[in-house]
């Protein structure tokens, strides 16, 4: 079987019917609101499938639902028994859009870096993933800017081009060339002529988005601390703190956990989705919130999402899939906060990263001690002389000294100095 093969339309729903009689098929099918979501799919005919439009929301929950129960505890004897609540799922998603598909794989890395999450994994390793490549970018899509589409060119099971009265289906991993194997007399081999229609086809596709986000400039911005406080401010004010961007982003997966009783005896321990602009997501026990303010709740969520992401991933945590521009009427989405982030000027006094150059050139502090500390300023928002003191980097005293040899004027505390940003 050759990498690359037609299926002409008559026959999508026919191969689709082979599919879910052996697992669950999952699609984007239009309601009858008119409006396009990702449904099981237990009958093929008495559906509609929607390939043309982005779904309203992302995948995201048939793998990371917004509440999971984790497992059930009993109290028998003075002693606690716990039961694993772990289904067997055999899946395949049909008709998955390039940036969420690529969410899935974001999602693959996060939940087995270190610690695996047997709940996720448990949900994603029987899933078959069928892309079908956007040949029309929706409006706020800008996939593009963040290297996730509009066509892939791995990751996929098999990936679907429209080519009028046909699909070029490319294979990708073996469970995809499975599929075709195994009702290979629904598909033909491609020709040259179908795979240069193909290529026409990205091509043309790449052109047309309105979108173009420099997420480049973004991120290096941010890592240098160039993104001005006055930002953070506006940014809060806007915020409504509903958590709405964090819900539909398809890669977002921040959680809770809570245990509910059903009786005296018996509870069980539930997962929930979080999202780190809610008022509550950093709230401790005792009552004190480190993060009360919303401008350093939406800090926190695009320094997660951007730097954060790229340092530990190499790649954002945005798959540009344009929903938070269209579920936050406060404008504080990504397309809107990177345009912000690169049409403003850069800081000018860039106090941060000076004070610390002295630093370093005073022996006081190695570069690995700033790293952390610069890391830590980005989230807390406080000056970098008062994060490196509560970090037990360094004095007071020291930096006091450090900044009179710098400027001539040897000094002590109590002469006023100050701990600089």
């Amino acid at each position: 079987m050759p990498d690359d093969v037609i299926l002409n339309k008559e026959h999508l729903k026919s191969f689709l019917r082979k599919i879910a009689k052996e697992r669950e098929l999952i699609a984007p099918v239009k309601n009858r609101h008119g409006d396009t979501l990702f449904e099981v799919v237990s009958s093929v005919d008495d559906v509609t499938f929607d390939l043309e439009t982005r779904p309203v929301v992302s995948p995201k929950s048939f793998f990371l639902p917004p509440t999971e129960t984790l497992f059930h505890y009993q109290r028998k004897e003075g002693k606690y028994l716990f039961k694993e609540v772990l289904p067997k799922l055999s899946r395949v998603f049909f008709g998955l859009r390039s940036c969420d598909l690529w969410a899935i794989l974001f999602l693959d890395v996060v939940f087995q870096e270190d610690f695996k999450d047997l709940y996720y994994l448990n949900r994603r390793q029987d899933t078959i993933l069928i892309n079908v490549g956007c040949r029309e970018p929706m409006k706020n899509c800008f996939c593009k800017s963040a290297k996730s589409g509009p066509f892939l060119t791995q990751g996929y099971d098999l990936q679907f081009t429209d080519l009028g009265d046909r699909f070029f289906v490319e294979i990708g991993r073996p469970r995809g060339r499975e599929l075709v194997e195994k009702w290979d007399y629904f598909f033909r081999p491609a020709t040259n002529k179908d795979r240069d229609e193909q290529y026409e086809i990205v091509l043309e596709a790449e052109s047309k988005f309105e979108r173009i986000v420099d997420f480049d400039t973004a991120i290096s911005r941010f890592m240098n601390n160039e993104v001005d406080d006055a930002l953070w401010e506006e940014l809060g004010d806007r915020c409504q703190g509903c958590g709405g961007c964090a819900y539909v982003c398809p890669t977002c997966y921040c959680f809770d956990m809570v245990d509910r009783p059903i009786s005296d005896s018996e509870g069980e321990r539930v997962r929930i989705h979080d999202a780190c602009t809610l008022a509550g997501f950093t709230r401790l026990a005792g009552g004190h919130n480190p993060r009360h303010e919303r401008s350093r709740r939406v800090r926190r969520r695009f320094y997660h999402k951007l730097p954060f992401a790229q340092e530990r991933y190499h790649r954002p945590s945005c798959v540009g899939c344009g929903r938070c521009v269209e579920i936050c009427f406060g404008r504080v989405d990504m397309i809107h906060f990177i345009r912000m982030v690169c049409e403003r000027p850069e800081k000018s006094s860039q106090a941060s990263l000076r004070l610390g150059e002295i630093l370093l050139d005073a022996g006081l502090l190695s570069a690995e001690g700033l790293k952390i500390a610069l890391e830590k300023q980005a989230g807390t928002g406080k000056p970098l002389g008062t994060q490196l003191v509560e970090d037990g980097l360094i004095t007071t005293e020291e930096i006091v000294s450090a900044l009179g040899l710098q400027l001539g004027m040897p000094g002590t505390p109590e002469t006023g100095g100050v701990i600089g940003r």
